[in-house]
């Protein structure tokens, strides 16, 4: 495919757009940005874009505001995740016929190699992140890219036949998708999320059931046997499903048995080790291994090669990652929790004794779901942000509330109100765009109000 010279729109100045755009760029094509935000915002993301087009492409800037005529004459769309298709932008586009694409898709038709697509409510940057270790462990050539953080098009163009790229993909990245097909597609979870951008639960399931939808026999579906929701997909996928379960016997993925992790599928069973080689907190992460393993074995990981990978990983950042204990109070931090159900998980992990700070920017999420846990679990409650007065209207009377103006207030609170063997946990239940620029800038600054105590 040859871009050399022709116009394409990258919408939105994001990571991912900025990546799509060097790529583009590096093709000989005109590339035009264009993003809400105006340049004296942008200047150091569009730096190097500014660079590369001294030599290669050309590069055409519309910032500060989206222009329809851009959109009505372009050979196709780029579009960044946090943009909704929805948007009337877009449906100028649809209306001249020029297609639209997520960055994924414009990085599928070009990369060498194989393609594991991982998405889910929660656990996604988890488990691709396990995923590329095991391969990598294996002496596999394993790469973990996608909404954890490395655009995948950012891989293109040194990627090779022998690479295998475990790929977390958002909602919002398979809306974009028209030929993506991952050899291997897991969705690990499904519950409330993003309802401020979708119709309703069952929108957001279709855009994530579509990691699925040009695979074929050829292909592996992966699917939580006790989500009920994902394990129904097994009779409408066309992929072979293998199931993941931490409370049930599995003809064919990975399960708990006596307290070993065993794979099994096409006839053969493989005892691969003991629970306790898991190091994660909650029964969540215990689903995210056994679907990081049954995926690893699928894509070639030897099963015996397994064990020493899992017993290495200590998570990632902003996932329940522990930062320090102070005085006898630990202090956990998992950012990530941008949603209703990952701040359960997240209590569960614990078996009381929390002092919880939540809040930031609604999803339209349902905070009444946690009040029996915060009351059987968490002696004080700190919210913060936007959503401060909703959830403290939830949950008043289920434990004692207090709200801080930021997160280093939150933090004080914490501290005054602590006792040893407590534990002070950041699981927000929301997004973070209102006082951060993402949950890992709030991860990040919880951890330094922490560590200056």
């Amino acid at each position: 495919m040859s871009y050399q010279g022709k116009s394409i729109v990258v919408a939105g100045a994001a990571r991912s757009g900025i990546a799509a755009a060097q790529f583009l760029l590096t093709q000989g094509a005109r590339v035009i940005l264009t993003d809400k935000k105006n340049r004296s915002e942008l200047e150091s993301d569009i730096a190097p874009l500014l660079d590369l087009a001294a030599h290669s492409g050309e590069l055409v800037l519309e910032l500060g505001g989206h222009r329809n005529e851009t959109f009505a004459a372009c050979a196709f769309v780029v579009v960044s995740p946090g943009m909704p298709l929805a948007l009337p932008i877009f449906e100028i586009s649809r209306k001249a016929g020029i297609p639209i694409i997520a960055e994924v898709e414009l990085a599928y038709r070009h990369l060498k190699g194989k393609i594991i697509g991982i998405t889910g409510s929660n656990g996604k940057t988890t488990t691709t992140t396990l995923v590329s270790d095991l391969l990598t462990g294996a002496g596999l050539r394993g790469f973990a890219a996608g909404n954890i953080g490395t655009p995948l098009i950012s891989l293109a163009a040194g990627s090779s036949s022998e690479d295998i790229y475990a790929v977390e993909l958002s909602s919002f990245q398979l809306e974009g998708i028209q030929k993506f097909k991952p050899f291997i597609a897991s969705i690990l979870n499904l519950t409330p999320d993003h309802m401020d951008r979708y119709s309703g639960f069952e929108d957001y399931i279709a855009a994530k059931q579509r990691v699925f939808m040009n695979q074929d026999r050829s292909d592996f579906a992966v699917l939580n046997a006790d989500d009920a929701r994902t394990a129904a997909m097994q009779t409408t996928i066309r992929a072979r499903p293998l199931m993941f379960s931490r409370s049930k016997t599995m003809d064919s993925g990975t399960f708990v048995r006596n307290g070993r992790v065993i794979f099994r599928h096409e006839e053969s069973e493989n005892d691969l080790f003991d629970l306790n080689a898991i190091s994660l907190k909650g029964t969540h992460n215990l689903e995210n291994v056994l679907a990081a393993c049954t995926m690893a074995i699928l894509a070639g990981a030897p099963p015996e090669s397994l064990e020493k990978s899992v017993r290495r990983f200590k998570g990632v950042e902003h996932r329940i990652e522990f930062v320090t204990e102070l005085n006898g109070v630990q202090y956990f931090n998992d950012s990530k929790a941008t949603n209703v159900d990952a701040t359960v998980k997240s209590i569960e992990a614990f078996p009381g004794n929390i002092l919880l700070i939540a809040g930031g920017r609604d999803k339209a999420g349902d905070f009444t779901v946690l009040k029996s846990l915060v009351h059987e679990r968490v002696k004080h409650l700190i919210v913060i942000g936007e959503a401060a007065g909703k959830i403290r209207k939830a949950l008043s009377d289920a434990t004692d509330v207090s709200e801080a103006p930021s997160m280093q207030e939150a933090v004080s609170i914490c501290r005054q109100l602590a006792c040893p063997g407590d534990v002070v946990l950041l699981a927000p239940a929301c997004a973070s765009f209102d006082m951060f620029q993402n949950y890992e800038h709030r991860g990040r600054v919880f951890k330094e109000a922490v560590l200056k105590q």
